[in-house]
């Protein structure tokens, strides 16, 4: 018979990890409000800095959210004391990931909305949702990615490769976006249309970030015990 989950166990070990993170979280808006006051100047050398800061800022939270919940924890040894609980692997993993999740997501997601809200109050070109959109998409996959390895593998250098080698990555990405001419056309006018690669980009953002989770949450959560 399945086993339940254990919610409140759960509950606790998804609280540990968000305390942990609350005085970087504040930094890290701080640094997202600073960004978006250069978008919102909407002169072509602010929109630069800001972008670039928004990009590092988003990066950064993603790594951090990462190294913070799994690998400082294993250098710590902290799974002792959690063996110590009324935990299964599954409860482990699950807190896990949402607990992760939660400390990830709530930056990333104020952030985007008010990205957006500069975009569409500013003589920006409304447009630049879309590349928002695509950008933001490609960090949230980079950190599904950081975050699937970072469960399955222990080694440091090859979390610390995959954190690094999914970040960089958008560096081409846009180069690639910049290459495709339905979607610079629709960056530079002031109607949000989403071209069809544009969609297909942001679907396939979708799907590889939520086959990794599953992956991490399937892999982790049928193991028999903890090592």
């Amino acid at each position: 018979m399945t086993r339940e989950l254990n919610w409140p166990v759960i509950r606790l070990l998804m609280i540990k990890d968000w305390q942990l993170f609350q005085k970087q979280l504040a930094a890290h808006l701080l640094g997202g409000i600073v960004a978006l006051a250069f978008l919102g100047m909407a002169k072509p050398w602010a929109f630069y800095i800001g972008s670039l800061l928004l990009i590092i800022l988003l990066v950064a939270v993603a790594c951090f959210a990462v190294s913070t919940s799994l690998l400082v924890e294993r250098k710590e040894q902290t799974l002792a004391f959690v063996m110590s609980l009324p935990v299964s692997p599954l409860d482990f993993t699950v807190a896990k990931l949402a607990g992760n999740l939660l400390t990830f997501l709530v930056p990333f997601l104020v952030m985007a909305l008010f990205t957006a809200i500069i975009i569409f109050s500013t003589p920006l070109p409304d447009g630049l949702v879309v590349l928002a959109a695509l950008v933001f998409g490609h960090v949230l996959v980079a950190y599904c990615i950081s975050l699937a390895v970072a469960m399955q593998v222990e080694s440091e250098g090859w979390n610390l490769f995959a954190m690094i080698g999914s970040m960089v990555l958008i560096n081409p990405f846009l180069m690639l976006i910049g290459q495709m001419d339905s979607v610079q056309s629709v960056l530079r006018g002031n109607a949000v249309i989403w071209p069809a690669p544009a969609l297909a980009i942001l679907g396939a953002q979708a799907l590889i970030g939520l086959a990794c989770l599953a992956f991490a949450l399937w892999s982790n959560g049928r193991k028999p015990a903890f090592y």
